[in-house]
This record gives structure tokens, sequence and C-alpha cells, in this order.
């Protein structure tokens, strides 16, 4: 096991401000995941794909204040780095992404592959360590169609384990990481079903079902869902979540707040 688990769900502060932007207070650091503070509307990626998003941020960029590092699963679709999300990044001092994320996007990012682990110093002395893990958006051989995407962990000699998925649907690649890194303490899991008409409708990242498989794998404590609110191509909600973890016994885990 990797960390300490925690009885306590309140330890490590996880708030979910909309879409797959999390704040998670860790170690001392503010960490952000794939930041997106724009308002709703009709947002190009640059993948060529308009993506609609429904609802505005829960938390404004300028209310969010200072961020010590941003944990970026990709660059390419608007829904997880839109262009107020592209300025938290310029005044972040750390984003750590995929190696062809980091290449499009400079400044202060550090590409990591998966398995590749960094070092943070915590304010009171001790450091965070944050590892790449591999992610799928899609099914087996999308990659040239959605593009590189990284997860991440973040772990400390006297702290619980966090895991964040990032856009991941591959159920096969959770059980490598909890097989490496497993049981993790707070899983935050990107899920919305999002699904793609050239793809068949496969799944670019996790439905309900496949998070609380997810959540099992992983034999997670505490589970924050991300990813499933906020814009037009989730297939998914809350809702949906909500029930599938339900349905398999493991409501109890959920952090909805």
């Amino acid at each position: 096991m990797t960390g300490q688990s925690s009885e306590s769900g309140e330890r490590i502060p996880v708030r979910v401000l909309g879409g797959p932007t999390v704040l998670i207070e860790y170690g001392g650091l503010r960490v952000l995941t794939d930041p997106t503070f724009d308002d709703r509307g009709e947002y190009p990626s640059p993948s060529g794909r308009t993506l609609v998003k429904t609802a505005p941020p829960r938390t404004s960029a300028a209310e969010l204040g200072p961020v010590d590092v941003v944990l970026l699963s990709h660059d390419q679709h608007a829904d997880n780095l839109d262009h107020s999300g592209r300025s938290v990044l310029a005044a972040t001092p750390r984003t750590f992404t995929t190696p062809a994320a980091a290449e499009r996007l400079g400044g202060s990012t550090v590409p990591l592959i998966p398995w590749q682990s960094a070092e943070l110093p915590r304010p009171d002395g001790g450091t965070v360590t944050v590892t790449a893990t591999p992610a799928l958006h899609g099914p087996k051989g999308s990659e040239p169609l959605v593009g590189e995407v990284t997860g991440f962990l973040l772990t400390s000699a006297d702290l619980p384990s966090v895991y964040v998925s990032g856009d991941n649907a591959s159920l096969e690649l959770v059980q490598e990481i909890a097989d490496r890194h497993g049981p993790v303490d707070t899983a935050v899991l990107f899920a919305g079903a999002p699904r793609l008409a050239v793809l068949d409708d496969a799944l670019l990242v996790l439905d309900g079902k496949g998070a609380a498989t997810a959540a099992e794998l992983l034999g997670a404590r505490r589970v924050v869902p991300a990813h499933c609110d906020s814009w037009a191509h989730f297939t998914e909600g809350r809702e949906e979540v909500v029930t599938a973890f339900t349905e398999a016994g493991l409501a109890d885990r959920l952090q909805l707040d």
C-alpha cells in the first residue's frame, strides 16, 4: 500500500468545482486538476470538435486563489482545458501533464510518462510525490483520434494516497494501477460516459458502472466523482453515478459535496 489510510474523509480536502476541475489540498499544497473556468457556451477544441458547456463553474478562477500545482490530464479537448484554464496554468508554478501536452503548452509544464514520478517540497518540510498513471481516452486503438492522456497518484510518507483518473475509459489500466499502488485512500474518478460516433459510440471515459468497478478494484475508501456535469456531450450525470454505486453496494464511499 502507498501512503496511509485515513478514517476521516476530511483529512484530505477534495472539492469538485465543475466538470473535471477539482481542488485537492494535499500536504499543504493546493493541487488543481484540469482547470475549466469559462462560462456556458460553445467551445471548439483543438481537435476540431465543438463542445457545449451547459453550466458555469461553481467557483471562478479569481475566487479560487493561488494554486501550487496543476495536474492536467490533457490539453486537446476544451472540456479539460479552456481559455480561463490556460490563464490558470500561466499563473501556476508547475503543471504536470503528458509529453504531447507539455510540448504544445510550454511554460511551466512538466511532462511525465506513465509511472514516472516527480517530487514537490511540502511547506512543512516533507515531500509530495506525483506519479503519472496510465490512462486511455477511449477503446484500444483510439489513441490517434483522441490523443494522449494521463492520470496521477499523489503520495506522501504520512498522508493517505489520492488517485486522479483523468479521462480514462480502461478498467484494465485501473487494475494495473491497483496492482502497483492499491489500495488507494481517495479516488477522484472522472466519469460522465461521453461517447463518440466515429468510435461506434464506445465510451471515452468511464460510465457510472465502470466507476463503481474501478472503486472496487482500487479498494478506495472514498470516491469523489468528477467530469460528470456541465457538458452536453456527457451521456450520464451524477445521478447515474450514484445509482451505479448504490447498486454495487458502494454508495457509502461517495463524496458528492
